[in-house]
Formats: structure tokens, C-alpha cells, sequence
């Protein structure tokens, strides 16, 4: 029989700290997906207690929007020769992070964020449309609406990835429900389903954000 081990001799854990939870936060939710991410657990994959952790997290929202906060650091400088492009290279940027990981994008959108590294994006926004010469207010309202974007586009492409079908899939399964459809019910749906089925998600991706900047810039508030 084998004698049992002392606690001396077992590896030392590390030490329990915010950014140590947050990325085992990640790993679960990129391993196992949004159901798996629990406090309980976190802390057996951390080998310690639920309680222990609430010294660190309020709870399992506050730990999922450290999370987001986390993502959104790594999002890299945006590059381009004006303003728009630097713009539209950040906001792509930020869709494509956001949603590789499943339900952050949800936080976003049921909260304002005051992360640090969320602040530094809107920071970043805020210094190109204003690079621009779009006023304050209209700065401010517009940032909200592009993040709002961001957020939505983000969610979207995370349930894609999340479901594992493409979205080239998803088309071909409304295509086939487009042509059922009895025409005297639906005139303009089966006359138009070449439009309402044109372009991937990255075509109509960059339309819908040129009409957003354009839209800003040709309606200021007042």
C-alpha cells in the first residue's frame, strides 16, 4: 500500500489573483462553451473554493465582463492612411476578437462597459471621428451606435462559430425556405430572394458600417 502523500510534497498552487480567474474563466468558456462557465466551476479548476473566489469577482456576471475587458486588451492599434480606414480596421478588429469567444459579445450589449480596456476603445473611437471633424455630441452619440454595431456583428459571428455551421449554410437553408413559400403570401420575398440572399457576411459587414459612418457624418445632432 502506497503511504499517503503529504501535503508538503504536493506541487504548490499558484497564487489566486483576478487576471489568474479570468483566464481560467476563458479556457472553460472556449473548452466547453457558455454552459460550463460556472463559479463552482472555476474554483475546482483553480482547487480551491467557490467562496474564494468572491474576493476577487463579485459573481459570475462581474467575472464574464473581466473577461470581455481581458479580450478587448488584446485588440491591436488600428492601421490605415486616414481616419475612416484606421476606423473600419479597428471596429473589424474588434468583431473578429469579440466573438471568438462564446457569449462576451452578450455581455457588451446588456451593459455599458468601464473596463480599462474597454474605455481605451471608445477612447480610440472618439479620437478618430473627432481626427474626422465630427463634433462632441455627435462623437458621443456615434461612438454608442458603432459599438452598438460591434457588439450585435460580434454576437452574430460568435453563434455561427458556436453552432459550427457557416454562414454560407445558414443562406442555403433560408434559400430553400425562400422557395416554398407561396408567392401570393409573400410577393416581395420570392421576387426578391437573389437581393435578400446577395453577399457573405463580410461584404454586407463593411455596407452596413459605411452606412453608419456616412449616416454620422451627414447627420450631426442638434
Amino acid at each position: 500500500m502506497n503511504a499517503p502523500v503529504s501535503r508538503r510534497a504536493r506541487p504548490a498552487k499558484a497564487p489566486l489573483s483576478r487576471d489568474v480567474i479570468i483566464e481560467t474563466g476563458l479556457r472553460i468558456l472556449d473548452e466547453d462553451g457558455l454552459a460550463a462557465l460556472t463559479m463552482r466551476r472555476v474554483a475546482q479548476e483553480l482547487d480551491t473554493g467557490a467562496a474564494s473566489l468572491y474576493v476577487y469577482v463579485a459573481n459570475r456576471d462581474d467575472l464574464m465582463a473581466a473577461m470581455l475587458d481581458h479580450v478587448l486588451g488584446t485588440i491591436a492599434d488600428p492601421v490605415g492612411d486616414t481616419w475612416r480606414e484606421r476606423l473600419v480596421d479597428l471596429v473589424e478588429t474588434t468583431v473578429t476578437v469579440m466573438s471568438k469567444h462564446e457569449g462576451l459579445a452578450l455581455v457588451a450589449l446588456g451593459a455599458i462597459p468601464t473596463g480599462a480596456n474597454a474605455l481605451l476603445l471608445f477612447e480610440r473611437m472618439l479620437a478618430l471621428f473627432a481626427e474626422g471633424g465630427v463634433d462632441d455630441l455627435t462623437n458621443a452619440w456615434a461612438v454608442d451606435l458603432i459599438y452598438l454595431h460591434i457588439t450585435a456583428a460580434a454576437a452574430e459571428q460568435s453563434a455561427y462559430n458556436t453552432k459550427d455551421r457557416s454562414q454560407t449554410e445558414h443562406l442555403a437553408e433560408v434559400a430553400a425556405r425562400f422557395a416554398e413559400l407561396p408567392r401570393d403570401r409573400y410577393p416581395m420575398i420570392t421576387a426578391m430572394q437573389g437581393p435578400l440572399l446577395a453577399g457573405e457576411g463580410d461584404a454586407r459587414g463593411k455596407w452596413a458600417l459605411r452606412v453608419l459612418i456616412d449616416g454620422i457624418l451627414g447627420t450631426p445632432v442638434t
